[in-house]
Order: structure tokens, then sequence, then C-alpha cells
């Protein structure tokens, strides 16, 4: 059987609807993957769910899809952001990919004390996002912010937003997860891990909530991992 290649689309999805592709997005479909007028897709805008479109229009510059019918409901993720201090590039890279696979709604790169990275390529971990919404079938694309200070970020914490903490000092002392309804986030420290001064804080905050991911120390990209499954077993739409 051969596989359907999806697409994320900026433009308004529904029966008989135009849509315009990009350049890039014309050189992958016709140059890259020889698809040709006739060829049916699967399309989503992180807005109205999936909809399979025919190719009408094939160019190496340009081309035009049209709406058919609609293949797959909007499927919105948890309420749930994620996080996470940027370290290695391809590393960084696999902790956006997996975050949007399992179903985040927003990524946040934050800049701790023991943070090594000072700058990401936000327009890059957009894209990468992008693809693995893609590839894994989802219809919803979370947003990736600017890397922003972790300090700034507690600042303004909205009180009603749970955070589960990752937090390499409990050790076996088990995962500790309230069961507490509304909008959480889940984050997780640098390499180095949380400074005296961060780990403090957050302790003192009432809706922050320490856990531990087992008697082993993790990679920050595989502790990204665990605690979102964690996360979404418990309170996520895994259940």
């Amino acid at each position: 059987m051969v596989s359907v290649i999806r697409l994320h689309v900026n433009h308004p999805l529904g029966a008989g609807q135009s849509v315009p592709l990009n350049r890039e997005q014309s050189h992958y479909l016709f140059g890259v993957m020889r698809k040709g007028v006739g060829e049916v897709l699967e399309l989503f805008n992180g807005q109205d769910g999936e909809w399979l479109g025919r190719v009408v229009q094939a160019g190496k510059r340009n081309g035009l899809l049209v709406c058919e019918r609609q293949s797959k409901p909007m499927q919105l993720p948890p309420d749930l952001w994620l996080l996470f201090a940027p370290i290695k590039k391809a590393r960084t890279d696999f902790i956006v990919e997996k975050a949007t696979e399992m179903g985040v709604a927003q990524i946040l790169p934050v800049q701790s004390d023991f943070t090594n990275s000072e700058r990401i390529r936000q327009d890059r971990l957009q894209n990468h996002a992008v693809e693995a919404a893609e590839q894994c079938g989802g219809t919803y694309v979370p947003v990736v912010h600017k890397l922003q200070k972790l300090s700034k970020l507690l600042d303004g914490w909205d009180p009603q937003r749970q955070i589960m903490f990752c937090d390499e000092t409990r050790l076996g002392s088990g995962a500790g997860l309230p069961s507490l309804a509304g909008p959480w986030a889940v984050l997780i420290g640098p390499e180095g891990g949380f400074s005296p001064a961060e780990r403090g804080r957050l302790n003192e905050m009432p809706q922050a909530h320490g856990v531990s991911l087992g008697p082993r120390v993790l990679r920050a990209d595989t502790a990204a991992v665990a605690a979102l499954t964690l996360w979404q077993s418990a309170l996520g739409d895994w259940q």
C-alpha cells in the first residue's frame, strides 16, 4: 500500500477550498516525490482538522490543490507546555520533535543558571515541529517560542498552571505527581541540573511539584520523553 503524503499548509481548509502551494512545497511534491495532477494528499493547518486534497496544478515553482473531504477532525492536545533548557543542536531538535509527537500545546526553551546554549534558531525548531506533526498524523502544531530566561518566565507565572519539574536530587523517591486537573507545564532542567537558587524557588511555589524520573540520572532529551510519558499517562489524553 502506497502511503499518502501529509502536508502542513498555512491556508484555510474546507470542502471545495483551493490551496496554493509555495515554491518549497511544490519542489518537494513535484520535483522530489514525483507527484502530479490527480494525486491525493492529506492536508492540515492546525485549525481545521485533516482534509484530502487533490492536485489540480503541478509546477516546479507552484501548484494548486482542491480540498475534497475531511478525513480527520481537529484534535487539540492537552493544555500542556514543555519548558526545557536547550542542549546540543541535534538533541534539541529531538526534544522538539518528540514533544510534538507526544502531544504538547506549546514548547518554551528556557535559559536557566546552568544552561550551556545561549541561543536557538526558533524558525528551524518550528519547522521541526511541523515536520513531526506531518509524520505522526497529528492535526495540531505546537508553537515554539523564543528563548527566554527561566527566572523571568517564573516571575509572571500563572498561578492556575501547575508545574511538574524534574529534580535529579529526588532520585528513587517516586514520581509524586498530584492528580490536579487544569493547565500544566513540564519543566526539564539543563545537563547540569537546576541551581540551588532555582530549586529553592520552585520548591516555594505552591503550584510547582518536583518529581523523580527513576533511580538513574537521565540525559535532558531522555528526561523530556520520560516526563511527558509520565504526565500523559497520569493526567493527559493517553488515559
